[in-house]
């Protein structure tokens, strides 16, 4: 039997880079809309069973769309992981064609399991939240700078506060509107905040970067959010459980939700105490309170069911 087909794409801000396994044919196209049909019309006699590119930021999206609008299998890696791959294979040079081999190679050998894209609306949600937190960041920075700064310059920043902070009341309002806008999205942020901890930002936040809410096992949902505990033993050294990877942005907004749910939320509240009384670390409690909040928003979104009264007989495993 012949070997499948796998393609890799390194994509640059002008051009997408392309190479074949195993043939081993490489060739080049431009980053635009000619290119992507050009692209499209190549691969299509090839037949791949797998396509691999890297989230670049946004440079991917076009030809991604295009690929997937074929009828390709496509997978967007993360550039972490390809990285640690080429070093794992000795290519410690670093080019567009070398990368789109790279790629490649890691569809051939690692074969990661395609995923459906995300449709318009969610990539406008997830880019508006995007936004909220480049302003959010602004935002600190300038209140930091004030304190600092010489009074000469205290009318410019502040004048640059009072903007930014307009421009955030403005991308928070957009960002509910495009929730109320949507019925799915409605009906899902519904359930999310009826939950005591939850309020509209981790809602929206958990509906844009963690779309697979209510499709995955809790484990595998505290893997995706990365606050699953991992283990770090060698030997005899048995070191402590770490959190680490996942999607920074949804483990972020589960912990700012956790800080209000241990005092708010009835279920939250008695399993935080009971760590604490354990003599758990107060980091290391939170973390496990919300991957326990995470499990619950997770069976809230897969059973289709507001929050229920803590008293009833469904019990929630962290």
């Amino acid at each position: 039997m012949s070997e499948p087909v796998v393609v890799g794409l390194d994509v640059a801000k002008a051009t997408v880079d392309v190479a074949v396994r195993p043939s081993g044919e490489c060739w080049s196209v431009p980053n635009t809309d000619a290119g992507a049909a050009e692209l499209v019309a190549r691969l299509r006699p090839l037949t791949p069973a797998l396509v691999v590119c890297e989230a670049t930021g946004g440079f991917e999206r076009a030809t991604i769309a295009a690929l997937a609008t074929a009828g390709f299998p496509v997978v967007v890696a993360n550039p972490r992981q390809v990285r640690d791959f080429a070093r794992a294979t000795g290519q410690l040079a670093k080019t567009d064609r070398l990368d789109a081999g790279i790629l490649a190679l890691f569809a051939e050998r690692v074969r990661p399991t395609p995923r459906p894209l995300p449709d318009g609306a969610a990539q406008l949600l997830d880019a508006v939240l995007t936004r909220r937190r480049q302003l959010l960041e602004m935002l600190t920075a300038e209140k930091n700078r004030l304190g600092f700064a010489p009074k000469p310059l205290h009318r410019g920043i502040q004048a640059h506060i009072r903007w930014l902070e307009r421009q955030l009341d403005d991308v928070t309002k957009e960002l509910a509107g495009l929730i109320e806008a949507s019925p799915i999205w409605r009906a899902k942020d519904d359930l999310l905040q009826s939950v005591p901890g939850v309020g509209p930002i981790v809602s929206s936040t958990l509906l844009g970067e963690l779309p697979e809410l209510g499709t995955l096992s809790h484990k595998q949902a505290a893997a995706l959010a990365g606050v699953a505990p991992l283990a770090r033993d060698s030997g005899t050294l048995r070191g402590k459980r770490m959190v680490w990877g996942g999607r920074a942005s949804v483990r972020t907004a589960l912990f700012m939700a956790v800080l209000c749910g241990r005092r708010w939320n009835p279920v939250l509240k008695v399993f935080y105490e009971r760590l604490i009384a354990a003599g758990k670390p107060k980091k290391v409690a939170l973390i496990a309170c919300a991957r326990k909040l995470l499990t619950i928003l997770n069976a809230r979104v897969r059973n289709n069911t507001r929050w229920m009264n803590p008293h009833a007989t469904i019990q929630y495993s962290c």
